[in-house]
C-alpha cells in the first residue's frame, strides 16, 4: 500500500509500529535518530514519516523543517510531550497529525491511512456548499464572508478538518487539540462546539453529534 518510514530512538516502537504497519499491508524503513530520519528521506522516498520528537543527535522537529525543505512528505508527529505549544509547533512546521504516547498502534495506523487519504483527494482548499476552507492559510469563509473564530475554535475546526469523516471523542479533543493544560474538562468540549457550530450559520450540521461517542466533521 504505502511506504512508511517509522522513525523513533526506542527499538520497542519502531518493531511494534513495523509488524502492525505491515499487516495493514505497508512497507516500514526505520531510522533511530534525526539526522537518520533526513539521509532515509532521501534515499527510501517515503509516503510518510511518523516522526517521533525527544532524540538523540537531532530532535524531530528540526528533522522535518530539514526534511521538508526538500520534500513534501506527510508527516505524523509522535511525542509524550501533551503541551498545547508543541502540537502547534508541530502544525507549524508541516506536520499532518500529532499523536501522543502512550498509543494505539491501531489508532496510528488508521491515523496513516487518513493522512494519506488526504494527501491523494484533498487539496489544500475545500469547497462544501457555503464553506470554503483554507487548510494551509487556517481561514474560513461561509457564503463568501470570512468568519473570525477564537484560537481554540480555529484548533477545533482544522483538527475536525483534518480528520474529516472520523469520530472523535471529547477526550480525544482535549487531548490532542489543547493538551493536558486545557482549563476545564471534556464536556467543556460541548461548549466550543456550539460556538463553532453558531460560527457556521446553516451548515452547523457538517458537525454532526455521535451520542455516546463524540463529534465527526461531514463536507
Amino acid at each position: 500500500m504505502a511506504k512508511i518510514l517509522v522513525v523513533d530512538d526506542e527499538q520497542g516502537i519502531r518493531d511494534v509500529m513495523r509488524e502492525y504497519l505491515e499487516l495493514d499491508g505497508n512497507t516500514v524503513e526505520e531510522a533511530v535518530d534525526g539526522m537518520d530520519a533526513i539521509r532515509k528521506a532521501k534515499e527510501t522516498d517515503p509516503d510518510l514519516i511518523l516522526m517521533d520528537v525527544m532524540m538523540p543527535k537531532l530532535d524531530g522537529y528540526s528533522a522535518v523543517k530539514e526534511i521538508k525543505k526538500d520534500k513534501n512528505i506527510p508527516v505524523i508527529m509522535l511525542s509524550a510531550r501533551t503541551e498545547e505549544y508543541d502540537k502547534l509547533f508541530g502544525f507549524e512546521i508541516g506536520a499532518d497529525d500529532y499523536v501522543t504516547k502512550p498509543f494505539s498502534p491501531k489508532e496510528v495506523v488508521a491515523r496513516i491511512a487518513a493522512v494519506l487519504r488526504r494527501g491523494k483527494a484533498a487539496p489544500n482548499k475545500i469547497v462544501s456548499d457555503g464553506l470554503e476552507i483554507d487548510i494551509a492559510g487556517r481561514s474560513l469563509k461561509v457564503d463568501g464572508k470570512k468568519v473570525f473564530l477564537t484560537p481554540r475554535e480555529y484548533d477545533l475546526f482544522f483538527y475536525l478538518v483534518r480528520n474529516e469523516g472520523v469520530v472523535v471523542t471529547r477526550e480525544t479533543l482535549v487531548q490532542d487539540v489543547w493538551g493536558y493544560d486545557f482549563i476545564g474538562d471534556a464536556r467543556t468540549v460541548d461548549t466550543h462546539i456550539k460556538m463553532l457550530r453558531a460560527n457556521l450559520g446553516k451548515y452547523r450540521d457538517k458537525i454532526v453529534t455521535l451520542r455516546g461517542s463524540g463529534y465527526k466533521l461531514v463536507l
